[in-house]
Parts: structure tokens; sequence; C-alpha cells
């Protein structure tokens, strides 16, 4: 079955524009998920906003946003409120600006989606401007609301469609050269940088989905299974590696690494 499609909309490159729909390029929808179930009724158990100092329930039309101002004092908004900042760009991609597709580091992709023409008389236009950001090799710049946030987004050319990658805000990307590591002063000796690119050569191969498979998942919906027939299940204890020494020949584990790749059958 095709994905739902969650957005529709246009795609706008100065007069150029066309209907365009949006589905997630990603999918939760396998993800095992749970209730919080009350052990002693089996009953599942219910979350409910209260007043902090009065302690009752409150309904959903009495809740707003609040920006603390000051202690106990907010500056309260509504959903609405909130909305209306962005709501030039709720239905329009407008590409404002372009860059070179791979000038935007990795750590600034957040969600890619795809995006394709609404209907025929849509796609001539949505193919010339894919196919120019193709050949010229950039990325196109806009801003629209999702998520409920107005967000940056870089639309980038993928075979017969256009990916859209929400992109995170400034204030979410750390500067790397903060965190990046000082130690070791001196550069790796060329034997040992030798004998690790021959390990990494050993276990070198083709991409495939299934490296990205989730063991705890699968864990998960065996022991449900095993619940489900009314058998119990062995906790599984993972050992850590034991180490004689923090002291770390390197060039001899190299050495003892690329012996062990050779002799262990091709995973």
């Amino acid at each position: 079955m095709a994905p739902r499609v969650f957005w529709k909309g246009y795609l706008k490159l100065s007069l150029v524009t066309c209907k365009v729909t949006m589905t997630p390029a990603i999918s939760e929808g396998a993800k095992v998920r749970f209730h919080n179930i009350n052990a002693k009724t089996h009953n599942r158990v219910m979350s409910i906003y209260v007043d902090s100092v009065t302690g009752k329930a409150v309904d959903d039309d009495d809740q707003v946003k609040g920006y603390p101002k000051g202690e106990d004092d907010y500056v309260l908004l509504e959903d609405e409120d909130i909305e209306d900042v962005g709501l030039e760009s709720t239905r329009t991609i407008d590409i404002e600006t372009f860059v070179p597709a791979d000038s935007i580091g990795w750590i600034w992709y957040d969600r890619p989606h795809y995006l394709a023409p609404d209907d025929e008389v849509s796609a001539e236009a949505f193919a010339v401007i894919r196919e120019a950001m193709a050949k010229t090799k950039t990325g196109g710049i806009a801003r629209l609301v999702m998520y409920r946030r107005e967000r940056a987004v870089l639309l980038l050319p993928k075979d017969k469609g256009i990916v859209v990658w929400t992109l995170r805000y400034g204030n979410e990307v750390r500067d790397a050269d903060d965190y990046a590591a000082d130690k070791p002063k001196q550069k790796p000796e060329s034997d040992q940088l030798k004998l690790m690119m021959k390990v990494i050569d050993e276990r070198t191969k083709t991409w495939s989905p299934a490296m990205a498979d989730d063991p705890v998942q699968d864990r998960l919906l065996e022991i449900i299974s095993k619940r489900k027939k009314g058998r119990k299940t062995k906790k599984v204890e993972d050992k850590a590696p034991e180490r004689s020494s923090n002291v770390i020949d390197i060039t001899a584990a190299l050495k003892k690494s690329l012996e062990a790749e050779r002799k262990s059958p091709k995973r």
C-alpha cells in the first residue's frame, strides 16, 4: 500500500508554480509501541493534565501555551497565535535561494520527505525545476510550516522526484570545534595507518538496508510472541569484553585483527 500523503500545496520558483504532494520518507509504523497498564487491574493508565496549584483536571479547551516572563508569570499564547506567525508558508514552498548541494553538512539534516507533482499539468514544471537543480548541482532553500512550526527546508533532486529535508534550527547545532579531540598531538605512525586501512578493507561491503536492522525490536517481538503463548523468556545478559590492560599495543592488535578477519568466514 502506498503511504498516505500528509501535505498538499504548491512549489514555487520565481513565476513558475506547480501543485505538489509531500509524503514522509521514513516511517515508524512498524515500531513496537506500549501502553501504560495498571499491573493490578490490567486497565490502561490515562494521562490527565492537572492544575499545579489546585490539583484539579484542566480541560483541553482551557490549555494554552505560556512563555515565562517571571516567577509564576507567563505570556499566554493560543494555538492560533502561533500558527498565524507562519501562515504565508503553510501551503507554498517558495524557493528563495540556492546553495551548492554538498555545502550543507549532515548535522543540519533533520527529516526527509518525498515531493512529487500532484497532477499531470504540474508534472512538466516540476520536472524542469528538478532537472535544473540536478544539472547545476544545487539545492533549494525555502521556509515551510511543518509539524506546527515554521522551518527552513532544503530541496534536493532525487531520481524522478525531489527530497525535502527539514533543517535543524541554528541554535540546535553545536559547533564541532568545541568538541573536537585535541589528543594525541602527533600523527598516526605510517605502519599502523596501513594496517588499519587493511582492516577496514577486509570489512568493507556494499551497503544494504539490512545493516540498519533493529535487533532490539526483533527481540521484543520474540518476547511478545512467547508471552502470548504463555511461555517465559530468559533474560539475556551482555558481557563486557575483558581487557587485560589499559595500555594497548596498537600494531600487535591490528595484526591479530587482520589474522582473525582472514580466518573467519565472510559476514
